[in-house]
């Protein structure tokens, strides 16, 4: 199994035991939104939470032992609206070391959260 698949699996099931095991400690998350970076144990404590977004569709473009390249639709917990999101990792001893998102709305009436 992939890094890539791996990390989706584990998000999916909210198993941050397997997450643990497959983000670098060293590893540095900076999403689409908010202008924040988060950490291991932010990514960790997002996806043990009840407000984890979940995603379908979700496709890897390329990935190899350095880079992975990615793309779903991400359905948020909070009522926004959906987005398609690209996902660009770096990879460092076989675990994700850093992760930026880029994101596309799927409404006309989309707005930022935190806008």
């Amino acid at each position: 199994m992939s890094i890539i698949e791996a990390y989706n699996e584990a998000w999916e099931n909210g198993d941050t035991e397997a997450l643990a095991k497959i983000i670098h400690d060293d590893c540095v998350f900076n999403p689409h939104v908010g202008g924040i970076t988060m950490s291991k144990s932010d990514i960790l404590g997002f996806a043990g939470g009840d407000n984890r977004p979940n995603s379908e569709h979700d496709r890897i473009l390329f990935e190899n032992e350095e880079v992975g390249v990615t793309h779903s639709i991400v359905h948020f917990a909070n009522d926004s609206d959906s987005e398609a999101v690209l996902s660009f990792m770096r990879f460092k001893d076989g675990q994700i070391v850093s992760m930026e998102t880029g994101a596309t709305p799927l409404s006309d009436d989309y707005q930022l959260i935190g806008s």
